[in-house]
């Protein structure tokens, strides 16, 4: 099959399309033929060489896909040759076929094209996992998410919209910002004009964030503290703006507040079916209403995973950007 290799650590051009063995399914996996595969901030640490694979996970990178099933493994219930599905990965999704841990395949959302499909899994899964089942957020509740225009952001907007809170945003510029205004955003921030405690302050009568997703790590970690509400929870996903800050602990004592670091790339198999299962009952109804909708920035043929990329990497898109075959 053909997939993208990473010849060494390095930039994007380092990525070249080569030949791997297919792959067969074992016990409980289903193999895929992979019709689209979602890019995140993750791939771009393991191309660079910060962010390897859980063991054994396949070496080639990507984290989400779409697809048609192609081999079903001994013990598999509910999945047939020639299914359409879109699945989330340890690894392998840039490739024209990768084996799937069975619980962590999902059926395509009615109205859902199949390559589109490949921009879900990951947001959806991130989203739902951290926002609702760790968080707790509530209706009526506020939530800030930070990079709204990104592909996890764009879907937490709608998602936490649609299901009753109240949600406040940053982005970096005018059409990014109203962009998230579209999706359901009801505060949107310019973080590169604006300090987003005094905003969220100001929006919320003093209130503050119930819930905060948050991407960037240790340069937002007292900002983040500092705009929580009482017995807010902090939720950081991500490490962009570097992995070691301060906290003031009587800040958060006094809001009674909560900070949780979680990742899902490195979770049980266990746990990310049961993540996967919880989407699929919660989110996918949705999703096939027309509610909450996957945002596409474009598609690259999978030989210009480089140009992909490169395009992550400058920041001038706004959703997913997928790879496909």
């Amino acid at each position: 099959m053909r997939a993208v290799i990473a010849a060494e650590p390095g930039g994007p051009e380092v990525l070249s399309v080569g030949e791997l063995p297919d792959p067969t399914p074992a016990p409980g996996e289903v193999v895929l033929r992979v019709a689209a595969a979602g890019l995140n901030r993750a791939d771009l640490l393991q191309r660079q060489g910060f962010y390897p694979p859980p063991p054994g996970a396949s070496d080639v990178i990507g984290m989400e896909c779409s697809g048609t099933v192609a081999a079903v493994g001994e013990g598999v219930d509910g999945w047939s040759v020639g299914d359409e599905a879109c699945a989330l990965l340890a690894g392998g999704g840039y490739a024209e076929q990768v084996a799937v841990p069975a619980g962590q395949l999902m059926p395509v959302p009615a109205g859902v094209d199949l390559v589109t499909a490949a921009a879900l899994p990951e947001v959806a899964a991130t989203v739902w996992s951290n926002v609702f089942m760790v968080a707790g957020l509530k209706p009526q509740e506020t939530v800030l998410v930070h990079g709204g225009a990104g592909g996890i952001g764009s879907f937490a907007i709608q998602l936490a919209h649609q299901l009753g809170a109240r949600v406040a945003t940053t982005a970096g510029t005018p059409d990014k910002l109203a962009a998230c205004a579209a999706l359901g955003a009801d505060i949107t921030i310019d973080y590169h004009e604006q300090d987003f405690v005094e905003v969220l302050r100001e929006a919320t009568d003093g209130h503050g964030a119930d819930v905060i997703l948050d991407n960037m790590g240790a340069k937002y970690l007292q900002r983040n503290v500092d705009a929580l509400a009482t017995e807010g929870r902090l939720v950081i996903i991500g490490m962009q703006g570097g992995t070691r800050g301060e906290l003031d602990i009587n800040a958060l004592l006094r809001k009674r507040g909560a900070v949780i670091a979680t990742n899902l790339r490195g979770r049980p198999t266990e746990e990310k079916s049961a993540i996967c299962a919880s989407v699929v009952e919660h989110v996918w109804p949705l999703v096939t209403e027309g509610l909450v909708q996957p945002v596409v920035h474009g598609t690259f043929p999978l030989a210009e995973a480089a140009a992909a990329h490169a395009l992550m990497e400058s920041g001038d898109h706004s959703g997913k950007i997928l790879l496909t075959l």
